[in-house]
């Protein structure tokens, strides 16, 4: 477990890609694993107490806000739905994003009976306003890849993005930077033919290049402004100046 912060009522771990926030029981999750990781670390006579009020994706890496008491998480959530919880992300793009800095504005619905969504008409009866501001980083004209089995390849433009969301739509960030052409490398669930990360068997534990980069909150004890920015991973190692 990376812990990135951490007092008696809350804690900031940066979850590495490939693996659930939150799962069924007998699955492998961040949940799990952290419940184990502080129950051993602090000699916990029971069951340490873990509270989520908010999930990444699967193939999302970066910070992850954890509550430490049944108080601290009613707060974060009141925080989350008024939407005073600020976070950031980082995501490297396919394509040369035309402009600086923007604001895309969408209408997402989740499709029935599969983990994936969709832009729809704005009077659609199941639409939800999706809404984030992005700001370009980097840009490259061409990033080298190592492809399984492919060796070295040019692969075209890439764009690096930090990405600030006002909502937060079930793969909001993933399908609002495909549906305008840029697809997030590694993400093949929405339209990215790059690869990302270390090869792996198992296709749910592949990563994509988006990244939980900051995460802004109240603290639920003190209402003092907590700060707390989670480092990249090796993945991203030689494909940008960040670390």
């Amino acid at each position: 477990m990376r812990i990135l912060w951490e007092d008696s009522s809350a804690l900031v771990v940066c979850k590495p890609a490939g693996l659930l926030t939150q799962g069924a029981a007998g699955i492998e999750t961040l949940e799990t694993k952290l419940r184990a990781f502080l129950k051993e670390r602090d000699s916990h006579p029971g069951e340490p107490y873990i509270g989520l009020p908010h999930r990444i994706d699967r193939p999302v890496s970066g910070a992850v806000l954890v509550a430490r008491n049944i108080r601290a998480t009613r707060r974060f959530g009141g925080q989350f739905q008024s939407r005073k919880i600020g976070k950031s992300y980082l995501a490297l793009v396919a394509g040369e994003v035309a402009f600086d800095e923007g604001e895309w504005v969408d209408y997402l619905r989740k499709i029935p009976d599969r983990p994936v969504a969709e832009i729809v008409p704005a009077e659609h009866p199941e639409a939800r306003r999706a809404v984030l501001r992005y700001r370009v980083l980097e840009r490259r004209r061409s990033l080298r890849s190592n492809a399984p089995g492919e060796g070295s390849l040019e692969d075209g433009p890439v764009s690096l993005l930090s990405i600030e969301l006002e909502t937060g739509r079930m793969h909001q960030i993933r399908l609002q930077c495909s549906s305008r052409g840029y697809p997030i490398l590694g993400d093949a669930t929405y339209g990215s033919s790059l690869p990302f990360g270390p090869e792996v068997e198992d296709p749910r534990q592949r990563a994509i290049a988006l990244h939980a980069r900051e995460i802004r909150f109240r603290h639920p004890k003190s209402g003092v402004e907590v700060r707390v920015v989670a480092p990249l991973g090796d993945a991203w190692r030689g494909l940008t100046e960040l670390e």
